[in-house]
């Protein structure tokens, strides 16, 4: 048996590949939709992708599992768990699957668990290598168990807002654990998600574990009761991006093909054509969305009106995810020596379904464009120099983190809302004084300025150094 795990830092997404050296086949699981990925990692293997399969109707990234099938020609298996709801609205291209099937690929059997909780539909996959075994050495659990968490059962009520489903799932969840918890403490647990996910809320980096090991130190095996269960695993969720109710709508009815343009090698629609850098300034002015994606320290030192910050780290993909509207194009500005990470933003981007990168503009626009537009620049406020502000003249600060960081300190007087939500919570804001944004070390607060400079605020600065540099300069907080 072979098997190759795949993680994709951008959405803290695993996927696997589990293939039969002696009849060169293999299976993907929970691809993304970099499928390249797969393809490659296949031939280096000796194998052919025969099966493409999902554990579920993924809500935090764009599945690539009808994109892999259409490009390999594999059979697609698909979930026909869960009710009406939660079909597949594209099954007609796929073999449906349930609990208590079997799927063999060469000497591998693969046997289909119904896990419902985190989603009506989800699956679990149980791994046998038959050349050696008669019994399983791992289970690929998708979003039922991760590697010191559980997946949360929330998503269908906070994300897509289906009323009365939070308490439900649960439940559900907890009965699923239950019936999975005979299995034997050697089984391998290959989760579908590490730290950063938000598909959890204590996920651990720890890529994969087994369920002994979680018997003894998973806080999901240790409650005493359902009760108990259903009160923890609700408690302490973070938010979901506002995009994840896309995601699953996006999942359910079929992902658009991408098809070999976009493939690493592919031509312009994986790499965005690059315009004009006369273009800028009248694309600006129009009100055309243009994505700086510089670090927060060069946009704060001079910006083009207009546009919005989101640096290229690795929250880039969940932050744009937030902020930039499914239904309209955009483009990026990219900083100096920036161009040779065009295709790598543009694939990462299509992981959430941002197709809609109209084209880039090199680092020499933003000089061309500086001759019409004069540049803004967001001021930057240390701790100390805020702490000393008497009088008329305090700024109000706007915390912009999450709200179990809220919750567990902040500054005297700052006003709650966090990043994901501030378009939606303007009323919100102070009218005509000046604001500070904060978030735990300065990264958010950057982000969370540059937007609203975009949306008409005129006095916004940015705390350095966040919170974290309030603590460490041991002035007061609030809980």
């Amino acid at each position: 048996m072979i098997v190759r795990r795949f993680f994709e830092p951008q959405l803290a997404q695993a996927s696997y590949l589990i293939g039969c050296a002696a009849c060169g086949e293999a299976i993907v699981i929970d691809p993304n939709r970099n499928v390249d990925t797969y393809i490659k990692a296949a031939a280096a293997e000796n194998l052919s992708i025969t099966y493409v399969t999902e554990t579920h109707i993924h809500a935090d990234f764009l599945s690539g599992s009808r994109e892999l099938a259409a490009r390999t020609g594999a059979a697609l298996l698909l979930s026909d768990e869960g009710d009406a709801d939660w079909k597949y609205a594209f099954a007609r291209e796929s073999r449906l699957i349930r609990g208590g099937d079997r799927i063999t690929v060469g000497n591998v059997r693969i046997d289909v668990v119904h896990t419902p909780g985190h989603t009506p539909e989800h699956l679990t996959f149980l791994v046998t290598d038959g050349a050696v075994a008669d019994a399983p050495i791992a289970a690929v659990t998708g979003d039922f168990i991760f590697v010191g968490d559980v997946g949360r059962p929330d998503l269908l009520e906070r994300a897509a807002n289906i009323k009365g489903t939070m308490e439900i799932g649960a439940r559900t969840l907890y009965r699923s654990l239950q019936a999975f918890n005979h299995h034997e403490d050697w089984l391998q647990i290959w989760p579908g998600h590490g730290a950063g996910s938000s598909c959890g809320k204590g996920i651990s980096a720890v890529p994969h574990s087994t369920l002994g090991y979680e018997r003894r130190f998973n806080w999901a095996f240790k409650t005493k009761s359902e009760a108990e269960f259903v009160d923890a695993v609700l408690a302490g969720q973070p938010a979901p991006p506002t995009y994840f109710a896309t995601m699953k709508r996006m999942n359910k009815e079929g992902p658009r093909l991408l098809g070999k343009a976009f493939a690493a090698d592919g031509g312009a629609e994986a790499h965005a054509p690059r315009k004009d850098d006369g273009e800028l300034a009248a694309m600006i002015a129009r009100g055309e969305l243009v994505i700086d994606t510089r670090s927060a320290a060069e946009y704060a030192a001079g910006f083009l009106p207009g546009t919005i910050n989101l640096p290229i780290t690795n929250s880039f993909v969940t932050w744009a995810g937030w902020l930039i509207p499914y239904e309209q194009d955009f483009y990026l500005l990219l900083g100096q020596g920036a161009e040779s990470r065009l295709a790598e933003l543009v694939r990462a981007l299509a992981l959430i379904g941002l197709d809609g990168v109209g084209g880039y503009f090199a680092s020499s626009a933003l000089t061309a464009a500086a001759q019409e537009l004069p540049l803004g620049r967001i001021p930057q406020i240390t701790v100390a120099e805020l702490a000393k502000m008497r009088g008329d003249h305090v700024p109000v600060v706007i915390d912009v983190r999450a709200d179990s960081e809220w919750q567990a300190g902040h500054l005297p007087a700052a006003v709650h809302v966090p990043l994901g939500r501030l378009r939606d919570r303007l009323a919100e804001l102070p009218k005509g004084q000046p604001l500070v944004m904060q978030c735990a070390a300065g990264g958010r607060s950057a982000i969370a300025a540059s937007l609203l400079r975009r949306l008409g605020f005129t006095d916004v600065s940015n705390l350095v150094g966040g919170y974290h540099a309030w603590v460490d300069a041991g002035l007061p907080t609030a809980v």
